[in-house]
């Protein structure tokens, strides 16, 4: 019993991959866990970590370990969850992290509402494109848009996120409405500009599935897309936009779905997914926070599914 705090600095140490940021983590110092998981292999008689100038590794008995303290830990987190589960008040900080565009249209705007309806919780909103990690960046919840939910993560469908290209009539009027992909290259088109291949658009017929790749230019480039919309508004061409950006000022009229016919391919395309880890016992706080998101932002047809779990 008394080398369960020292299997728990251990399995502390293997996610975060050195002594120092697990210590970080733990808030003591690199030779105080040093120390606990030099304790641990001298109890146990056997070397769990091979230790070299540059990084850690773990041993073929500490492979063998580290599942099983791993359980041991969960365990014990389960437990300790038990109580939170019988506190009927949702409270603490919640971390999420959400892709900018998605976050700043959909999730931000719904925040201020659910700290009102829960006010002992707060929220930690990180709007970010980069890859997230919910362990190594120390985070309760990621929104995640992607095909299918990554191994290991319990999700729940959110909202399915397409694309489409938009311009206003009076940019239209003035230059024509193209009636297929190839003649996108005559005009003035708003894209990314993150990478060369950004402006290398590819289009699918809906119907035929029939594939059209066009290199675009235009006199406005920008990563986000609030600001490509900001563009097409002001009639500087035809822009690649999330429908979920672009839908009211379609539903008023303001701007046109150009090439109707056509789906627009791009990698930031498919469900969007509430990601988190599939603890049977999920805390409260999280857990109202991603039910209030579900109803909130997800339509009947994208909320159908059940929650979606990979092991």
């Amino acid at each position: 019993m008394g080398l369960m705090p020292y299997m728990a600095v251990f399995v502390k140490v293997v996610e975060c991959g050195s002594f120092s940021a697990a210590a970080e983590r733990l808030g003591t110092t690199s030779s105080a866990v040093s120390r606990q998981v030099a304790s641990l292999e001298a109890a146990l008689s056997v070397k769990l970590l091979e230790r070299t100038t540059r990084k850690l590794r773990l041993s073929e008995a500490g492979v063998e370990a580290y599942v099983r303290c791993c359980h041991l830990v969960e365990s014990c987190q389960s437990v300790m969850e038990v109580a939170t589960r019988f506190n009927s008040t949702p409270q603490g900080l919640v971390k999420l992290s959400v892709p900018k565009a998605f976050g700043r249209k959909l999730v931000g705007p719904h925040i201020p509402a659910f700290l009102r309806l829960y006010p002992d919780i707060d929220v930690q909103l990180r709007l970010t494109d980069n890859p997230v990690d919910l362990i190594s960046d120390d985070l309760d919840l990621m929104i995640k848009i992607t095909d299918m939910p990554p191994l290991g993560l319990a999700a729940r469908p959110l909202k399915n996120v397409s694309h489409v290209l938009c311009a206003t009539e009076k940019y239209l009027a003035a230059n024509g409405v193209p009636e297929h992909p190839g003649e996108l290259a005559r005009h003035s088109c708003l894209y990314l500009g993150e990478i060369p291949s950004d402006n290398r658009w590819q289009l699918r017929h809906k119907v035929t599935s029939d594939c059209v790749n066009v290199s675009v230019t235009g006199r406005f480039v920008t990563n986000h897309s609030e600001a490509r919309l900001d563009g097409v508004l002001e009639d500087l061409g035809i822009g690649c936009l999330p429908l979920f950006m672009a839908q009211e000022a379609l539903n008023e009229g303001r701007i046109v779905h150009v090439l109707p016919d056509w789906h627009y391919v791009t990698s930031y395309f498919g469900m969007a997914w509430i990601l988190y880890q599939p603890n049977k016992y999920l805390s409260p706080k999280c857990r109202v926070l991603i039910d209030y998101l579900v109803a909130q932002i997800a339509s009947p047809k994208d909320s159908a599914s059940s929650p979606h779990r990979q092991s």
